[in-house]
């Protein structure tokens, strides 16, 4: 799941950087923030699982000015953390050990991902993709053993930049320390995120900061007013924060020592799992949307490339083997069949053909030359051909249609202008396709022959009033004449000897058994070229070409990448179905 959400992540910032539309950058930009939030989530988890006792993790959070670096540091009963009057001072997530050592904190770097580990004092401006740990060396009666975590504002301008950083750190945290000041509170950026952050069911604790002596219970009823805007769940306790002249910082009241402490034990980790499972369901449709948006387009090219493939095969079957005089394929049979007989009365003229010729007729054909005369002069490769010209202009067309009617229109340009450039190969391919499958069909063609001449071997009478008629030893001349490219498939087509012997067969005792190897003959035929052709060649291939557009421009993630991933979500993080 990790790995499809950071997919997922990337490909949202891949898209955003190619969007014009405002609202629909707006909308991408809090999509990919909750992305973040989800990935930094779901590594939270492994990092429960790997660890026998996990440490404590709390994070102060808060918008710019509110006083969180001062905060942390009366937290800490040290300066550790920086301070400085100056806005978005803190650009880096920083986190103190209290009480446990920084090595204690090994598993944080695989949690982190990219972002690097430094030195507090390394931590520059130049880049935001880092983080510090360093160890409190002071005693704090207000925390409990583990890590305190300094985050960067929210609310800035420069936020932007270093949002990253504040989401891993929250996402991070087992408690959230909120610091507002009485100037800050009722920002809207406030309740934005901790409405965000509901989902991820932390404890948490509200320091009022820069307080004047009256102001506290009117400000506080405020809160109250916009958590409950804000938030479905129990509004959580506040701690009153005045500043002490001397020394600059704010006071912590005496009744709230104890407050962070009783604060860590509803700090529950064997509930994570439910909540990140909790937190992927209920934003998992509209992350989604365009990666549906676009399946569904790929389902309707599916569809439109299905209908185009079942209305070329629908001409196939009409121009070519309903057809009372294209169908060539059965007369190669019957001359397949006269070539088997072998009619005496043509000795004379083989005679001939023999001293002209190295070897023997049927050596020849032996030779593939049979094959590759049929396949030069047939009118079927013609006719597919061009059948599959006309169905890619076909295509062309709808998808111009498709791109009027205003959905996903910019898919549908696009694929198109891929399906021009292509178009070429395309045919150049199928017509090689087209030639393979006709020569490989010669075979099926022969053993309609064979199957025609073994039934006439059972029929002694048709077999010798066959041998007996000049029309059928006409026809045998017209056949071998045909095989040797004396003539082309038209003409033995409709040579009026080779009607004539269909036309005897067809009268006889072997009529019916002939139009069943027929009949079997076309059926085998039309399967075998929508299969081999319009299936395996020209299908597969306009199938394919959807995954050729830009991946700057759309997500290109695949069906079954999303029901791998809609497959774990289902499941808990060990294997168990979740009901």
């Amino acid at each position: 799941m990790l790995e499809f959400i950071q997919l997922l992540k990337q490909r949202y910032q891949t898209v955003l950087a190619q969007l014009g539309n405002e609202a629909a950058k707006i909308s991408y930009q809090q999509r990919i923030d909750q992305l973040i939030l989800a990935e930094a989530f779901i590594r939270k988890g492994q990092l429960i699982d790997s660890s026998v006792h996990p440490l404590l993790q709390m994070a102060v959070v808060g918008p710019t000015q509110a006083g969180k670096s001062s905060v942390v540091n009366v937290l800490l009963n040290s300066n550790a953390a920086g301070v400085s009057p100056l806005a978005g001072y803190t650009i880096h997530p920083q986190g103190f050990c209290n009480g446990v050592r920084v090595a204690d904190c090994s598993g944080l770097q695989r949690y982190f991902g990219r972002f690097q580990q430094l030195q507090q004092t390394q931590l520059g401006k130049d880049r935001f993709d880092c983080y510090s740990l360093s160890e409190n060396t002071t005693d704090s009666k207000l925390l409990p053993h583990g890590v305190l975590w300094d985050t960067p504002d929210f609310d800035s301008i420069d936020s932007a930049t270093y949002r990253e950083g504040v989401i891993r750190a929250v996402a991070l945290a087992d408690m959230i320390i909120l610091v507002v000041s009485k100037e800050k509170y009722a920002d809207q950026s406030v309740w934005d995120i901790m409405a965000a952050i509901e989902e991820l069911h932390q404890p948490t604790i509200i320091c009022l900061n820069k307080l004047v002596e009256g102001s506290e219970p009117i400000i506080i009823e405020s809160l109250k007013d916009k958590w409950r805007q804000a938030r479905s769940d129990e509004f959580p306790e506040v701690v009153p924060l005045y500043y002490q002249k001397p020394g600059g910082l704010p006071v912590w009241p005496g009744p709230k020592q104890q407050l962070i402490n009783q604060l860590a034990h509803k700090v529950k980790p064997e509930r994570h799992a439910r909540f990140e499972q909790e937190l992927l369901k209920r934003h998992w449709q509209t992350w989604l949307e365009p990666v549906l948006a676009e399946h569904q387009a790929l389902n309707d090219w599916q569809e439109m490339v299905d209908l185009t493939v079942k209305q070329a095969m629908q001409s196939y079957q009409r121009d070519y083997l309903d057809h009372p005089h294209h169908y060539e394929t059965f007369q190669l049979a019957i001359a397949e069949l006269l070539n088997l007989l072998e009619m005496p009365g043509l000795a004379r003229v083989l005679a001939g053909t023999r001293k002209v010729l190295t070897w023997p007729v049927k050596q020849l054909m032996k030779l593939g030359s049979k094959s590759l005369h049929i396949a030069d002069s047939s009118y079927e490769i013609g006719l597919l051909n061009q059948i599959a010209e006309h169905t890619l202009i076909q295509l062309g067309d709808k998808l111009l249609d498709r791109a009027e009617q205003g959905q996903h229109g910019q898919w549908w340009r696009q694929l198109n202008s891929l399906l021009r450039s292509h178009r070429q190969e395309a045919l150049q391919d199928f017509a090689q396709a087209a030639k393979n499958y006709h020569l490989s069909f010669q075979q099926d063609v022969e053993s309609a022959a064979h199957s025609l001449y073994y039934k006439l071997q059972d029929q002694p009478v048709v077999l010798n009033s066959l041998r007996a008629t000049r029309a059928t030893t006409d026809a045998t001349v017209i056949a071998i004449s045909f095989y040797l490219g004396g003539i082309g498939v038209d003409d033995l087509v409709i040579a009026p000897a080779m009607l004539a012997v269909t036309s005897l067969l067809a009268e006889s005792a072997v009529g019916g058994y002939m139009h069943k190897v027929e009949a079997e003959l076309k059926q085998n035929q039309f399967n075998t070229v929508k299969q081999a052709l319009f299936i395996d060649s020209l299908r597969k291939k306009l199938l394919r070409l959807p995954e050729q557009l830009p991946m700057t421009t759309y997500f290109n993630i695949s069906p079954e990448q999303l029901r791998t991933a809609e497959l774990q979500l289902t499941e808990k993080r060990h294997g168990l179905r979740l009901l």
